[in-house]
């Protein structure tokens, strides 16, 4: 049996507005009626394959978990990083616990935001690198070039693969300009390098010891001191501190001698920019590619895409544009320009507006609220709990809420009185008063929050009790 092994961090600053830190792009939609992280779980979930170990942060944890319900597939752990300390780490405490669970391990590592649309044909190729890493070799999937790219790292095979058999990797090559791409295309025995590897958990860890023993001790604290919490394994923050921030090529496969590549000659993106997102989508015969509210006239090779409900977006005369709508943030791009979005989020940050790193839908392990209006003392939200759902035991200094319920009865506490409230019932709470919410009923409850107050924001908490064990 494979151990999946699903990185989840990371913040897809290329993909803004849409993937934003607080809500990366692995999240979302962007291909099809799954997210990518869902597509990535679905990929190597079944025959042959263990329940997956997904790393993430505390932010996603609830996200992760949700989003592998809706599929149906329990995760076997869930790792818990106190800050993104790089790849090399993250692989080292997954391999570290697995062996702590089974010495024979084999874990397949992969990211959680590619788009590979047949697995079968994904799956089949991991299956040509097992015999390589059963004998101990660490295993790389490339991915067959198609194209002089830039925007990849590269892997160079002593020889030409034959029917997509595992061969010796000569070496790592870093991203290269384009005269030096256009001769490893033509040479044949280059792949990009697509950040998948297979490997005994033994054989990962000597890797480590051989190559970058100063990362043992503290990535093997913080697994053996990780604390459970809700389900989630939570690793040691300090040793985990200590940890060198790094990725897995420098720190192992760079230098390693037992290297393995193994060609996918599959359909394949890292939907790293818009541009990416273009190339993958369905377009029309003038190249055209739409999503959500979008109308594109006379367009050619251009990508219109509206997230904001209610906000139409149309296009006229436009070639290699790339627009995209969101409630609080429109992006206009050249298609050329794609990989600079990140200077946009940049930018944002320079002058501290807070649609560079916050998604206007804030996720909750309750459920999520957005904010549809703010103007001087006042703020009106959307907020929709989860069936079961409980929000924290709180109270406030500066603001009192409005609650009206527009869909499904909200079980209300209000200091000692506890009532239900359904649908075009309102309730009002005052200032400083401990108060809750939740959702007894089996479907979503969305109600419309009226804030008013001298201070509004989300700092102003007091937290008594709270289900989800949240600071």
């Amino acid at each position: 049996m494979i151990t999946p092994v699903i990185l989840c961090g990371g913040s897809g600053t290329r993909l803004w507005p849409l993937s934003r830190k607080s809500y990366p792009k692995q999240f979302s939609k962007l291909i099809g009626d799954q997210s990518l992280f869902q597509m990535s779980a679905s990929r190597v979930s079944g025959d042959g394959y263990a329940r997956p170990l997904v790393l993430t942060n505390s932010d996603f944890r609830f996200i992760v978990t949700e989003q592998l319900a809706e599929l149906g597939i329990d995760p076997g752990a869930v790792l818990i990083e106190p800050e993104g300390r790089n790849t090399g780490p993250a692989i080292l405490a997954a391999a570290v616990y697995l062996l702590a669970q089974n010495s024979e391990a084999m874990m397949l590592v992969l990211p959680s935001d590619h788009n590979v649309p047949d697995a079968e044909h994904f799956a089949a190729t991991v299956q040509k690198g097992k015999h390589a890493a059963h004998a101990g070799d660490l295993v790389t999937f490339g991915i067959q070039p198609t194209r002089p790219e830039t925007g990849y790292g590269y892997l160079e095979l002593e020889e030409q693969s034959v029917d997509g058999a595992a061969v010796k990797l000569r070496r790592f090559v870093e991203k290269p300009d384009m005269a030096a791409a256009q001769k490893m295309l033509d040479a044949g025995t280059y792949l990009w390098n697509g950040g998948i590897f297979l490997f005994k958990a033994q054989a990962i860890v000597d890797a480590f010891m051989a190559h970058k023993p100063v990362l043992m001790d503290p990535v093997k604290r913080a697994v053996e001191d990780a604390k459970t919490d809700l389900g989630f394994l939570r690793l040691a923050p300090e040793p985990w501190a200590r940890a060198e921030d790094i990725s897995i090529d420098f720190a192992v496969m760079e230098h390693a001698p037992n290297l393995s590549g193994v060609p996918f000659d599959g359909d394949w993106s890292d939907l790293g920019d818009w541009d990416s997102v273009w190339r993958e989508a369905i377009r029309d015969e003038q190249g055209l590619v739409t999503s959500g509210a979008a109308i594109g006239i006379d367009c050619k090779n251009t990508l219109l895409r509206s997230e904001a409900a209610g906000m139409e977006i149309v296009g006229i005369g436009l070639e290699d544009i790339i627009a995209i709508a969101m409630p609080d943030a429109v992006l206009v791009a050249h298609k050329d320009r794609a990989q600079d979005v990140k200077l946009a989020v940049d930018s944002l940050k320079h002058k501290n507006a807070s649609q560079a790193v916050q998604h206007p839908r804030d996720h909750r392990p309750w459920g999520s609220f957005e904010c549809l209006f703010m103007g001087q003392r006042f703020q009106v939200k959307r907020i929709v709990v989860k069936p079961g759902g409980v929000l924290s035991l709180q109270s406030h200094v500066h603001r009192s809420e409005h609650w009206i319920v527009v869909e499904g009865t909200a079980k209300v506490t209000i200091g000692d009185e506890i009532k239900l409230v359904g649908e075009n019932q309102s309730v009002y709470i005052p200032v400083g008063d401990k108060h809750r919410m939740e959702n007894p009923g089996k479907v979503p409850m969305v109600l419309i929050e009226v804030q008013t107050g001298s201070y509004l924001g989300e700092d102003d908490i007091t937290r008594y009790e709270d289900v989800y064990a949240r600071d």
